[in-house]
């Protein structure tokens, strides 16, 4: 069997991590960027989102981050942002991920993000109002959602434009419980579309600013937030019309949005807290992994994480992927289908996950700068993403693509075996799926 030439490199240089609060490397490594992208190889595994929480609550109190930005809807991050804000409207954190009602919801009503939300509002409660940590959703999903967010807004603060705005978003009327149908009526010309209407709402609320009117009654944050909802809407009223012209174009369309949402909340708190604003970033590693290192951005696509490093000057991004080899994680067998607890398969040996599970280490940090790191992890190798849905009968053609890891990523972390998210939504994963010491063998 070949020795692999980038395993003992790859050995010197990793950190290994005594425990998932070990941190320290990760935030010394990170504390210096305004924008702090951690990923995730999976969307149900509990070691990442424990993590992740950890380097983000070190990066807040010590560092003065001003939040988090999640692969979330709007509406359902803004709820979660006034709770943690000191908000009177929930009683508690669970209370707060309530509105994390669309598949999947384990993403984000699970036991480890419930711990951050947690320690969010006691943190947040020590602090002044321009010193809180806030959350952030940068998604595109919540059309239904962010019209009717908007149109509240209206109702309360500028009663003369809600009647403007229902008759604009009233050209979904017949979409609002199925977006998709109006993607699909708008793409075939069964429908002319609300491309005119959703435009000219975003630009009426664009064009607003807040009144001098007695305090308590309307804030920058609240019509912010509504701003933000009406750029949701044409946003999502776009991706929905170009979803049939072929995965590659709404895939843009999603993550350039994801971008817009992320340099407006920037350009806000650096606006009312009087300092450049600082963020966390929490998405998949095929959002954060910069495209042009996959062979998905050679077949055109583009993610968040290359638009972040195109927009951000050297050094104000930090990129920290995720990996795993094998363990067991939260997913489903398809779209709209329960959770279930799945085996994750050993890695491909011809993989960067088997690569890293080869160093004999457990949980490590593994930087990616230095000539011959940059030169060694550079040609492509299989890469495995798990998402929502999991398939591991499929799993060659279902998960892995090819990627320079190098140039994706300023690091990543390794938990080689690591375990399913625990839902707040269910029962708690199975001791089965723990494979024994001897897996896969069986000896």
């Amino acid at each position: 069997m070949r020795h692999d030439p980038a395993l003992d490199p790859v050995r010197r240089a990793a950190r290994p991590l005594d425990d998932l609060d070990d941190v320290d490397a990760v935030v010394r490594a990170a504390a210096g960027a305004q924008l702090v992208l951690l990923g995730e190889a999976t969307h149900g595994t509990r070691e990442f989102y424990a993590l992740r929480a950890a380097i983000t609550r070190r990066l807040i109190e010590q560092h003065g981050f001003d939040g988090v930005a999640l692969e979330a809807d709007w509406p359902d991050a803004q709820r979660v942002h006034r709770f943690v804000q000191g908000g009177l409207d929930d009683a508690n954190a669970r209370q707060a991920l309530e509105s994390f009602t669309r598949f999947p919801r384990w993403m984000w009503r699970n036991r480890e993000f419930l711990r951050l939300v947690q320690w969010l509002r006691a943190y947040n409660d020590l602090q002044p109002q321009h010193r809180r940590a806030g959350v952030y959703g940068l998604d595109l999903y919540s059309l239904h959602g962010s019209i009717q967010a908007v149109l509240a807004y209206l109702e309360q603060h500028e009663p003369q434009m809600a009647r403007q705005a229902r008759e604009r978003y009233g050209c979904f009327d017949h979409f609002l419980d199925d977006p998709q149908r109006y993607g699909q009526a708008a793409h075939f010309g069964l429908s002319e579309g609300c491309q005119r209407e959703v435009l000219q709402q975003l630009q009426a609320m664009m064009a607003k600013s807040v009144p001098r009117i007695e305090e308590g009654r309307q804030t920058e944050d609240d019509l912010f937030h509504a701003q933000l909802n009406a750029l949701v809407v044409r946003n999502a009223e776009r991706y929905y019309r170009i979803m049939f012209q072929g995965s590659n174009a709404s895939w843009n369309q999603r993550d350039r949005h994801m971008h817009q949402v992320l340099q407006r909340v920037r350009e806000h708190l650096t606006r009312t807290r009087g300092h450049p604003a600082r963020l966390v970033v929490w998405a998949h590693n095929s959002h954060l992994g910069d495209a042009r290192a996959t062979e998905m951005g050679a077949d055109g696509q583009l993610n968040l994480g290359q638009l972040v490093r195109e927009a951000a000057g050297p050094g104000e991004s930090f990129n920290l992927g995720f990996s795993t080899d094998h363990g067991s994680v939260a997913a489903a067998s398809d779209w709209d289908a329960p959770v279930e607890f799945k085996r994750v398969t050993p890695a491909r040996p011809d993989s960067w996950e088997g690569l890293l599970h080869d160093t004999g280490l457990d949980l490590f940090l593994l930087p990616l700068g230095g000539d011959e790191l940059q030169r060694l992890l550079a040609p492509p190798r299989l890469e495995r993403a798990i998402g929502v849905i999991y398939r591991p009968e499929t799993e060659r053609q279902s998960h892995y693509f090819e990627a320079s890891l190098s140039q994706q990523f300023d690091a990543v972390l390794h938990v080689d075996r690591s375990h399913a998210l625990h839902p707040l939504d269910g029962a708690a994963p199975p001791q089965v799926l723990e494979e024994p010491e001897t897996f896969p063998s069986g000896l």
